[in-house]
């Protein structure tokens, strides 16, 4: 018997139940562009949301804004940062080592090896997120000066 309708059985294993999603997208449309998104969140989220944005455009001028995995990316010399608004945080994104190594800057906040968890009721380490598309900029910039040289 399953329990309620957001569980559904694991093809297998007939004891054994998954929760589903019931979470909504904010529209049905997907963000077209970072202003589209920004705009579809809840009102009480869109300045915290403002604030990641303008952390990695401020670190990152020239770095190429559009919309990856449905999320805000920025592409400079490479994938640079994405960042994305769950339930109760907002999750940024950055390709690995970088995080592991400023995983102690980040104590009280939960870190994966490529994404740090903002919550939604604390104030956005404005600092640290500038800190870390630094450090991401500077990894793209070595990988491709290690990049071997196409040949005419």
């Amino acid at each position: 018997m399953i329990p309620s309708e957001n569980f559904v059985r694991i093809r297998g294993w007939p004891d054994r139940v998954k929760r589903i999603s019931t979470a909504k997208p904010a529209t049905n449309k997907a963000p077209k562009n970072v202003d589209d998104y920004i705009t579809a969140a809840p009102l009480e989220v869109r300045e915290k949301l403002e604030e990641v944005r303008a952390a990695i455009r401020e670190v990152a001028p020239t770095a190429v804004e559009s919309i990856s995995y449905q999320m805000p990316f920025y592409n400079y010399k490479g994938q640079l940062a994405w960042f994305g608004l769950q339930r109760r945080h907002i999750g940024l994104y950055l390709r690995p080592p970088v995080i592991e190594e400023h995983k102690k800057e980040f104590a009280g906040y939960v870190t994966t090896k490529s994404a740090v968890h903002l919550l939604l009721d604390k104030k956005i380490p404005v600092s640290l997120v500038k800190k870390l598309v630094k450090a991401r900029m500077k990894k793209n910039e070595a990988e491709q000066r290690n990049l071997p040289s196409k040949k005419s």
